[in-house]
């Protein structure tokens, strides 16, 4: 089972195997009529999704309040709520079913977030500055990320990207564009791969305020990159 699976990994509460065994349960039944992902079977899913999600955790201080951009199926947000519930966790997506699909299922396994649908451009004009950390998992493009991500984390809190290995040829014109926006030097973590996944994590760490007129309206950051 995927909860015993990974106790073999990670220190778990308790109860919270078998909160993940029943996460993977309700993904797959609800992904037989709804597009949430290729990745179900319970060896694939267990490095792709749920161990690679995971290795964010020793960046999360004790109480964080996280918001996953982009969460989708709920990765990485989901799998790290349910290792850290002292985490206090916003998941955030464009699609309005992902985030009903989540809200019903961590009621369902007992699991406490908020499930917000909204543009990530529209949330943080009204979260701006209010997250210790911002979480995104191959999402988008580097300098779209950091458009999106820096605007809502607090100075002093930090971005963590899951990024492929191609990411290294992004770093360049993402250093420039973490400094306009209030970010330091991308901090990239080899050791966070995981077998199977080919993710690196990328930290950034929050140093100044972010100018207000970022992000962008909505689209821009894609049309019109920094």
């Amino acid at each position: 089972m995927i909860g015993e699976m990974i106790l073999q990994r990670h220190a778990l509460p308790e109860g919270a195997a078998a909160r993940f065994d029943a996460f993977h349960r309700l993904l797959c039944e609800a992904n037989e009529h709804m597009d949430l992902t290729n990745v179900t079977a319970e060896d694939e899913a267990l490095e792709k999704h749920y161990l690679d999600s995971l290795t964010a955790l020793e960046y999360l201080p004790q109480g964080a309040k996280c918001v996953d951009v982009g969460t989708g199926a709920g990765f990485p947000g989901v799998p790290l709520l349910l290792a850290r519930p002292d985490l206090a966790m916003t998941l955030l997506d464009a699609q309005q079913k992902r985030i009903l699909f989540l809200r019903e299922t961590l009621a369902q396994i007992g699991a406490q977030a908020e499930c917000v649908h909204a543009r990530v451009e529209d949330f943080a004009r009204e979260r701006r500055e209010s997250y210790d950390a911002a979480v995104s998992r191959a999402v988008a493009p580097l300098n779209i990320l950091l458009e999106w991500l820096l605007p809502l984390v607090r100075v002093g809190g930090r971005c963590i990207l899951w990024k492929g290995p191609a990411a290294q040829s992004e770093l360049d014109d993402a250093n420039r564009i973490s400094a306009l926006l209030g970010g330091g030097a991308l901090d990239v973590r080899e050791a966070a791969v995981t077998a199977g996944s080919g993710h690196v994590l990328i930290l950034v760490e929050k140093t100044a305020p972010t100018d207000k007129k970022f992000p962008r309206k909505a689209g821009m950051a894609k049309k019109r990159p920094l």
